[in-house]
């Protein structure tokens, strides 16, 4: 049964890595309609100091958080994140995932049974859908219509020459490479404001970029080439839209705290209301599904 939310929900946390040190801790234990009511990691060392460093307590034991928890957020590799999060639903927690939600569509559908049969809320935290100015744009877009292609090219250089990002060091990231990681971010504008993808088309570039076309609902269609290995000189994140009205180009946006804390937001407000949020479970499950379609197709060549 879902837990109710009082006046301050409690909020834990499940995940010490540089995403979650960097982004959902600082956004929780600085919001101030919410208790940080916790961290849990796979590594107790690093819950602690991420704990210490954020105000809040550890826990060894995840499931003492939950029961100390009203809500959990995640920042955990994709695979680990989904039985987290069903077990989270099953204690009656309302959960804010990250992107992708997993990376096989099994798992993707068992985190979306398990939050509807508990009947708890769930945001999928995709930067571009919560960050201002792009959640604002996305929304202004949707509305417009008329829009007949979009372009997109996601050019990460996590892994190009010379890179020292922390999150190189990403098992998942690696395996997996800029389909899953950015594709989500890519998809989560072009679903809303082009409709669902009816087809795919997609193939392999150099250094597992991956390109893909894909067909609407509206009936517009879209290009994305999506990688974790460009140049840094070539490093760029970009979408636009064509339509009646011309060419809309989506701006910039600037760092993740804020627009993780505009998650938390949209979570306690579809905890609430029970309202479902647009980039719910059922949202992160349809990414996941079309990601692995684009997979599958890229690999058959």
């Amino acid at each position: 049964m879902a837990k109710h939310l009082g006046e301050k929900p409690r909020i834990g946390l499940l995940g010490t890595g540089p995403w979650a040190a960097r982004t959902h801790a600082p956004a929780l234990a600085g919001h101030p309609g919410v208790e940080f009511s916790g961290v849990w990691g796979r590594r107790p060392e690093a819950a602690a100091e991420l704990a210490a460093a954020s105000g809040t307590r550890a826990y060894e034991d995840v499931d003492a958080l939950l029961a100390a928890s009203d809500a959990v957020a995640l920042a955990l590799p994709p695979d680990v994140q989904a039985p987290l999060a069903v077990r989270a639903a099953e204690a009656g927690c309302h959960v804010l995932l990250d992107k992708p939600v997993a990376t096989t569509v099994a798992l993707a559908r068992e985190v979306t049974e398990a939050v509807e049969a508990a009947g708890v809320a769930s945001v999928v935290f995709c930067t571009l859908r919560f960050a201002e100015p792009t959640a604002r744009w996305i929304d202004e877009q949707a509305a417009a219509g008329g829009w007949f292609l979009g372009e997109a090219h996601w050019l990460g250089s996590l892994y190009g020459p010379g890179s020292v990002s922390a999150y190189a060091a990403s098992p998942w990231r690696r395996e997996k490479g800029g389909l899953w990681d950015v594709g989500p971010h890519v998809l989560s504008v072009y679903l809303p404001v082009l409709g669902d993808v009816t087809d795919i088309t997609a193939v392999l570039g150099p250094d597992g970029t991956h390109h893909l076309v894909l067909r609407h609902g509206s009936g517009a269609s879209s290009t994305a080439t999506l990688t974790l290995s460009a140049p840094p000189e070539a490093a760029e994140a970009a979408l636009s839209l064509h339509g009646g009205r011309g060419r809309a180009e989506m701006p910039r946006w600037d760092g993740a705290v804020g627009a993780f804390a505009a998650a938390v937001d949209a979570l306690v407000t579809a905890a609430r209301t029970g309202e479902p949020h647009p980039c719910d479970a059922r949202f992160g499950l349809r990414v996941t599904e079309i990601l692995a379609e684009a997979e599958r197709r890229a690999a058959r060549g």
